[in-house]
């Protein structure tokens, strides 16, 4: 009888268990739908693509379409233009090449760009000012109103050779965020490690984690990235804010015509992955686990190295958020056809994605809104 007694409190005990944890994920559910309802526009022309990591688990979330003009709807699997959130990846190439000794933060950005040691302020700058963004530098295509210009190889390295700095741009002096700077930090990783961009990050950062959905695709003269058919196929169609189709899916925008340039492309799975290999959650989800030289890469590229306002830090590309409570570490980006977020909360072990194909939308707002939610739910 006492046997009997047990096995029906241990049935009862995993019922409760069963019914808590489905309540909680429709919670979660809920908070999700609400937040993300006004970022589908209602001819539905452009979508959202959302992961939660929370208790071990991830959810995804998708509304609207990929290609309206095709019918084709917003999947985990879709392909997204990730605009800024390339920076991250590069940020921890660097961390990896710097803990191994093959580059060092303070190394002169010209050290491995020789074409750039007769120039005048830019012998100044070094590696790790490009990586928090505090060299100083600033190009026209750093900010409004926006030029119309491109730079070739030669001309990004005459613009740089001739850049003076002034008492705001000193470099090492103040946060300033600088598209530019990563510009030719990724020349800086390419020469000093001996090989593209795209291939660095996904021997690195991209094949370790499985992340097989992910890529630095070339830029092809149609503007299009180079993606292989199987991925083609599932790039979005990229709409402006009012639900304008803006270029064609696997649109690519850049304003430096060399190699590498460009963005990158994942799917919120793929991201989802990469967030739980940075909290260190990949081996109890049947992941891969990052190997012992990127987890601490990625643990480096999460560390605060300047204040950027009271409540905001910058490291490497991420962004520490202190304006609420959990501490949030967060990248975002945005193009005209294209609004990304990723966030987590390493102590509570929650991460989100938030992956839009249309233009000029306060994502970064609405992942905090949830990660913070979600915290506060488990507190």
């Amino acid at each position: 009888m006492r046997s009997l007694a047990a096995a029906l409190v241990l049935a009862a005990l995993m019922v409760l268990a069963m019914t808590s944890s489905a309540a909680a994920e429709e919670a979660w559910r809920r908070l999700v739908r609400k937040e993300i309802h006004d970022l589908v526009p209602a001819n539905r022309a452009g979508g959202v693509a959302v992961a939660i990591l929370v208790d071990g688990r991830t959810l995804f979330f998708c509304d609207g379409f990929a290609d309206l003009a095709r019918d084709r709807p917003v999947t985990p699997d879709s392909l997204f233009n990730l605009a800024s959130l390339r920076k991250v990846f590069e940020a921890i190439v660097l961390a990896e090449a710097v803990e191994a000794r093959r580059m060092a933060f303070d190394d002169p950005v010209a050290k491995y760009i020789p074409e750039l040691g007769r120039g005048r302020d830019i012998r100044r700058v070094t590696v790790g000012q490009l990586a928090i963004h505090t060299s100083g530098l600033l190009l026209p295509p750093d900010q409004p109103p926006w030029p119309t210009e491109h730079y070739s190889l030669a001309s990004f390295f005459g613009a740089l050779n001739e850049w003076q700095a002034d008492k705001g741009h000193e470099p090492g002096r103040q946060h300033m965020y600088t598209h530019a700077g990563y510009v030719l930090l990724q020349l800086a990783l390419e020469r000093g490690l001996g090989a593209p961009i795209g291939e660095l990050v996904a021997r690195r950062i991209l094949d370790p984690l499985g992340m097989k959905s992910s890529l630095i695709p070339m830029r092809g003269s149609d503007g299009r990235g180079e993606l292989p058919a199987a991925l083609k196929e599932r790039a979005v169609q990229g709409y402006a804010a009012d639900g304008q189709a803006i270029g064609v899916p696997g649109d690519q925008q850049t304003y430096y015509d060399f190699p590498g340039t460009g963005q990158m492309f994942s799917s919120a799975r793929d991201l989802a992955a990469f967030l739980s290999a940075n909290m260190g959650l990949s081996a109890s989800r049947g992941e891969p686990s990052p190997p012992p030289a990127l987890a601490k890469a990625m643990r480096a590229a999460r560390k605060p190295a300047i204040a950027i306002a009271r409540h905001h830090a910058q490291a490497l590309a991420w962004e520490v958020n202190d304006t609420g409570s959990p501490s949030i570490i967060e990248k975002n980006g945005g193009l005209n056809n294209s609004s990304t977020y990723m966030g987590l909360v390493p102590s509570r072990k929650l991460g989100v994605i938030v992956l839009t194909n249309r233009g000029d939308q306060n994502v970064a707002e609405i992942g905090q809104r949830i990660l913070r939610a979600l915290a506060n739910r488990r507190s």
